[in-house]
């Protein structure tokens, strides 16, 4: 039964969220239950694609990214796929109207991570539109379920909070990046000469959009309400925790959030909410 197969997929793409990010796992189960698959299929498919441009360094990452687009596109197509994380995704993609436009951008930042450079301000803002920003709207395309008045209305904050959750990462793996990948994201910067004024500079441009992105958190509907708000309390903690940590910290170790802090932070979250604050 093909319903087997589908419903396998769909754990399939829950469980390599469950396995990658705890911060994202908690979020998910904020969600109503009725959009928690397609969010997980969202997560699955982003994540492999990560996995293949950082990860896969003793493979040929250029044919294994080409044939995962290639795959991506045949699978959007015919509406079936034999890998369980594109079946996943094509199926979120068709149910919720997904534009492949989004698609599209995602698949050319990640090609962007297939060899290194330096990034000026029109790359930067390329790449993180998309890897983080169009990743947003694809939510956000669940979130509204079809209402496109609302996700017009909407679409500015969401990429506004993918777009500071990409910065944060950036601060949280520089040291990775840098030393072990090769990259350099924060365009016209000379890593040898990063320190707390640089810093700080990026800095306030996350805090920028982090305000601005907690106004459509608000308004967002109350099936995804909370466990978007929970994701943004989550990575705004972790970004007050960069921001306590020196420049030179920064380039020596990755900053984390332990997991207790998590449930409590998860919590603090629940409280604020049921109290109305959003």
């Amino acid at each position: 039964m093909k319903a087997l197969f589908d419903e396998l997929s769909r754990q399939v793409s829950k469980a390599i969220t469950q396995k990658y990010s705890t911060s994202f796992s908690i979020g998910i189960l904020a969600l109503d239950t009725s959009i928690r698959p397609a969010i997980y299929a969202i997560y699955g498919y982003v994540r492999l694609a990560d996995e293949i441009v950082d990860s896969f360094h003793d493979y040929n990452k250029q044919l294994l990214l080409e044939r995962f687009s290639e795959q991506t596109w045949q699978a959007l197509d015919e509406g079936i796929s034999l890998n369980p994380v594109l079946q996943s995704f094509q199926e979120t993609v068709r149910q919720y109207k997904i534009g492949k436009n989004l698609i599209e951008q995602f698949l050319r930042s990640m090609q962007m991570d297939l060899t290194p450079m330096d990034y000026n301000t029109e790359r930067y803002k390329e790449y993180i539109l998309g890897s983080a920003e169009v990743v947003g709207l694809m939510c956000l395309q669940v979130f509204v379920e079809g209402d496109e008045e609302a996700y017009s209305r909407l679409k500015p904050y969401a990429m506004k909070l993918g777009s500071a959750f990409q910065k944060v990462n950036f601060l949280r793996d520089l040291k990775d990046d840098y030393q072990i990948l090769g990259r350099t994201y924060f365009p016209n910067i000379e890593m040898g000469m990063f320190d707390n004024q640089i810093k700080t500079s990026i800095e306030e441009d996350i805090e920028s959009e982090f305000r601005e992105a907690l106004i459509g958190i608000k308004k967002l509907p109350a099936c995804s309400k909370f466990g978007v708000y929970l994701a943004y309390k989550y990575y705004l903690s972790l970004f007050k925790k960069i921001k306590r940590t020196p420049a030179q910290c920064i380039m020596k170790e990755r900053i984390r959030i332990p997991n207790t802090q998590k449930l409590s932070l998860m919590m603090s979250s629940y409280l604020q909410y049921k109290m109305a604050v959003l």
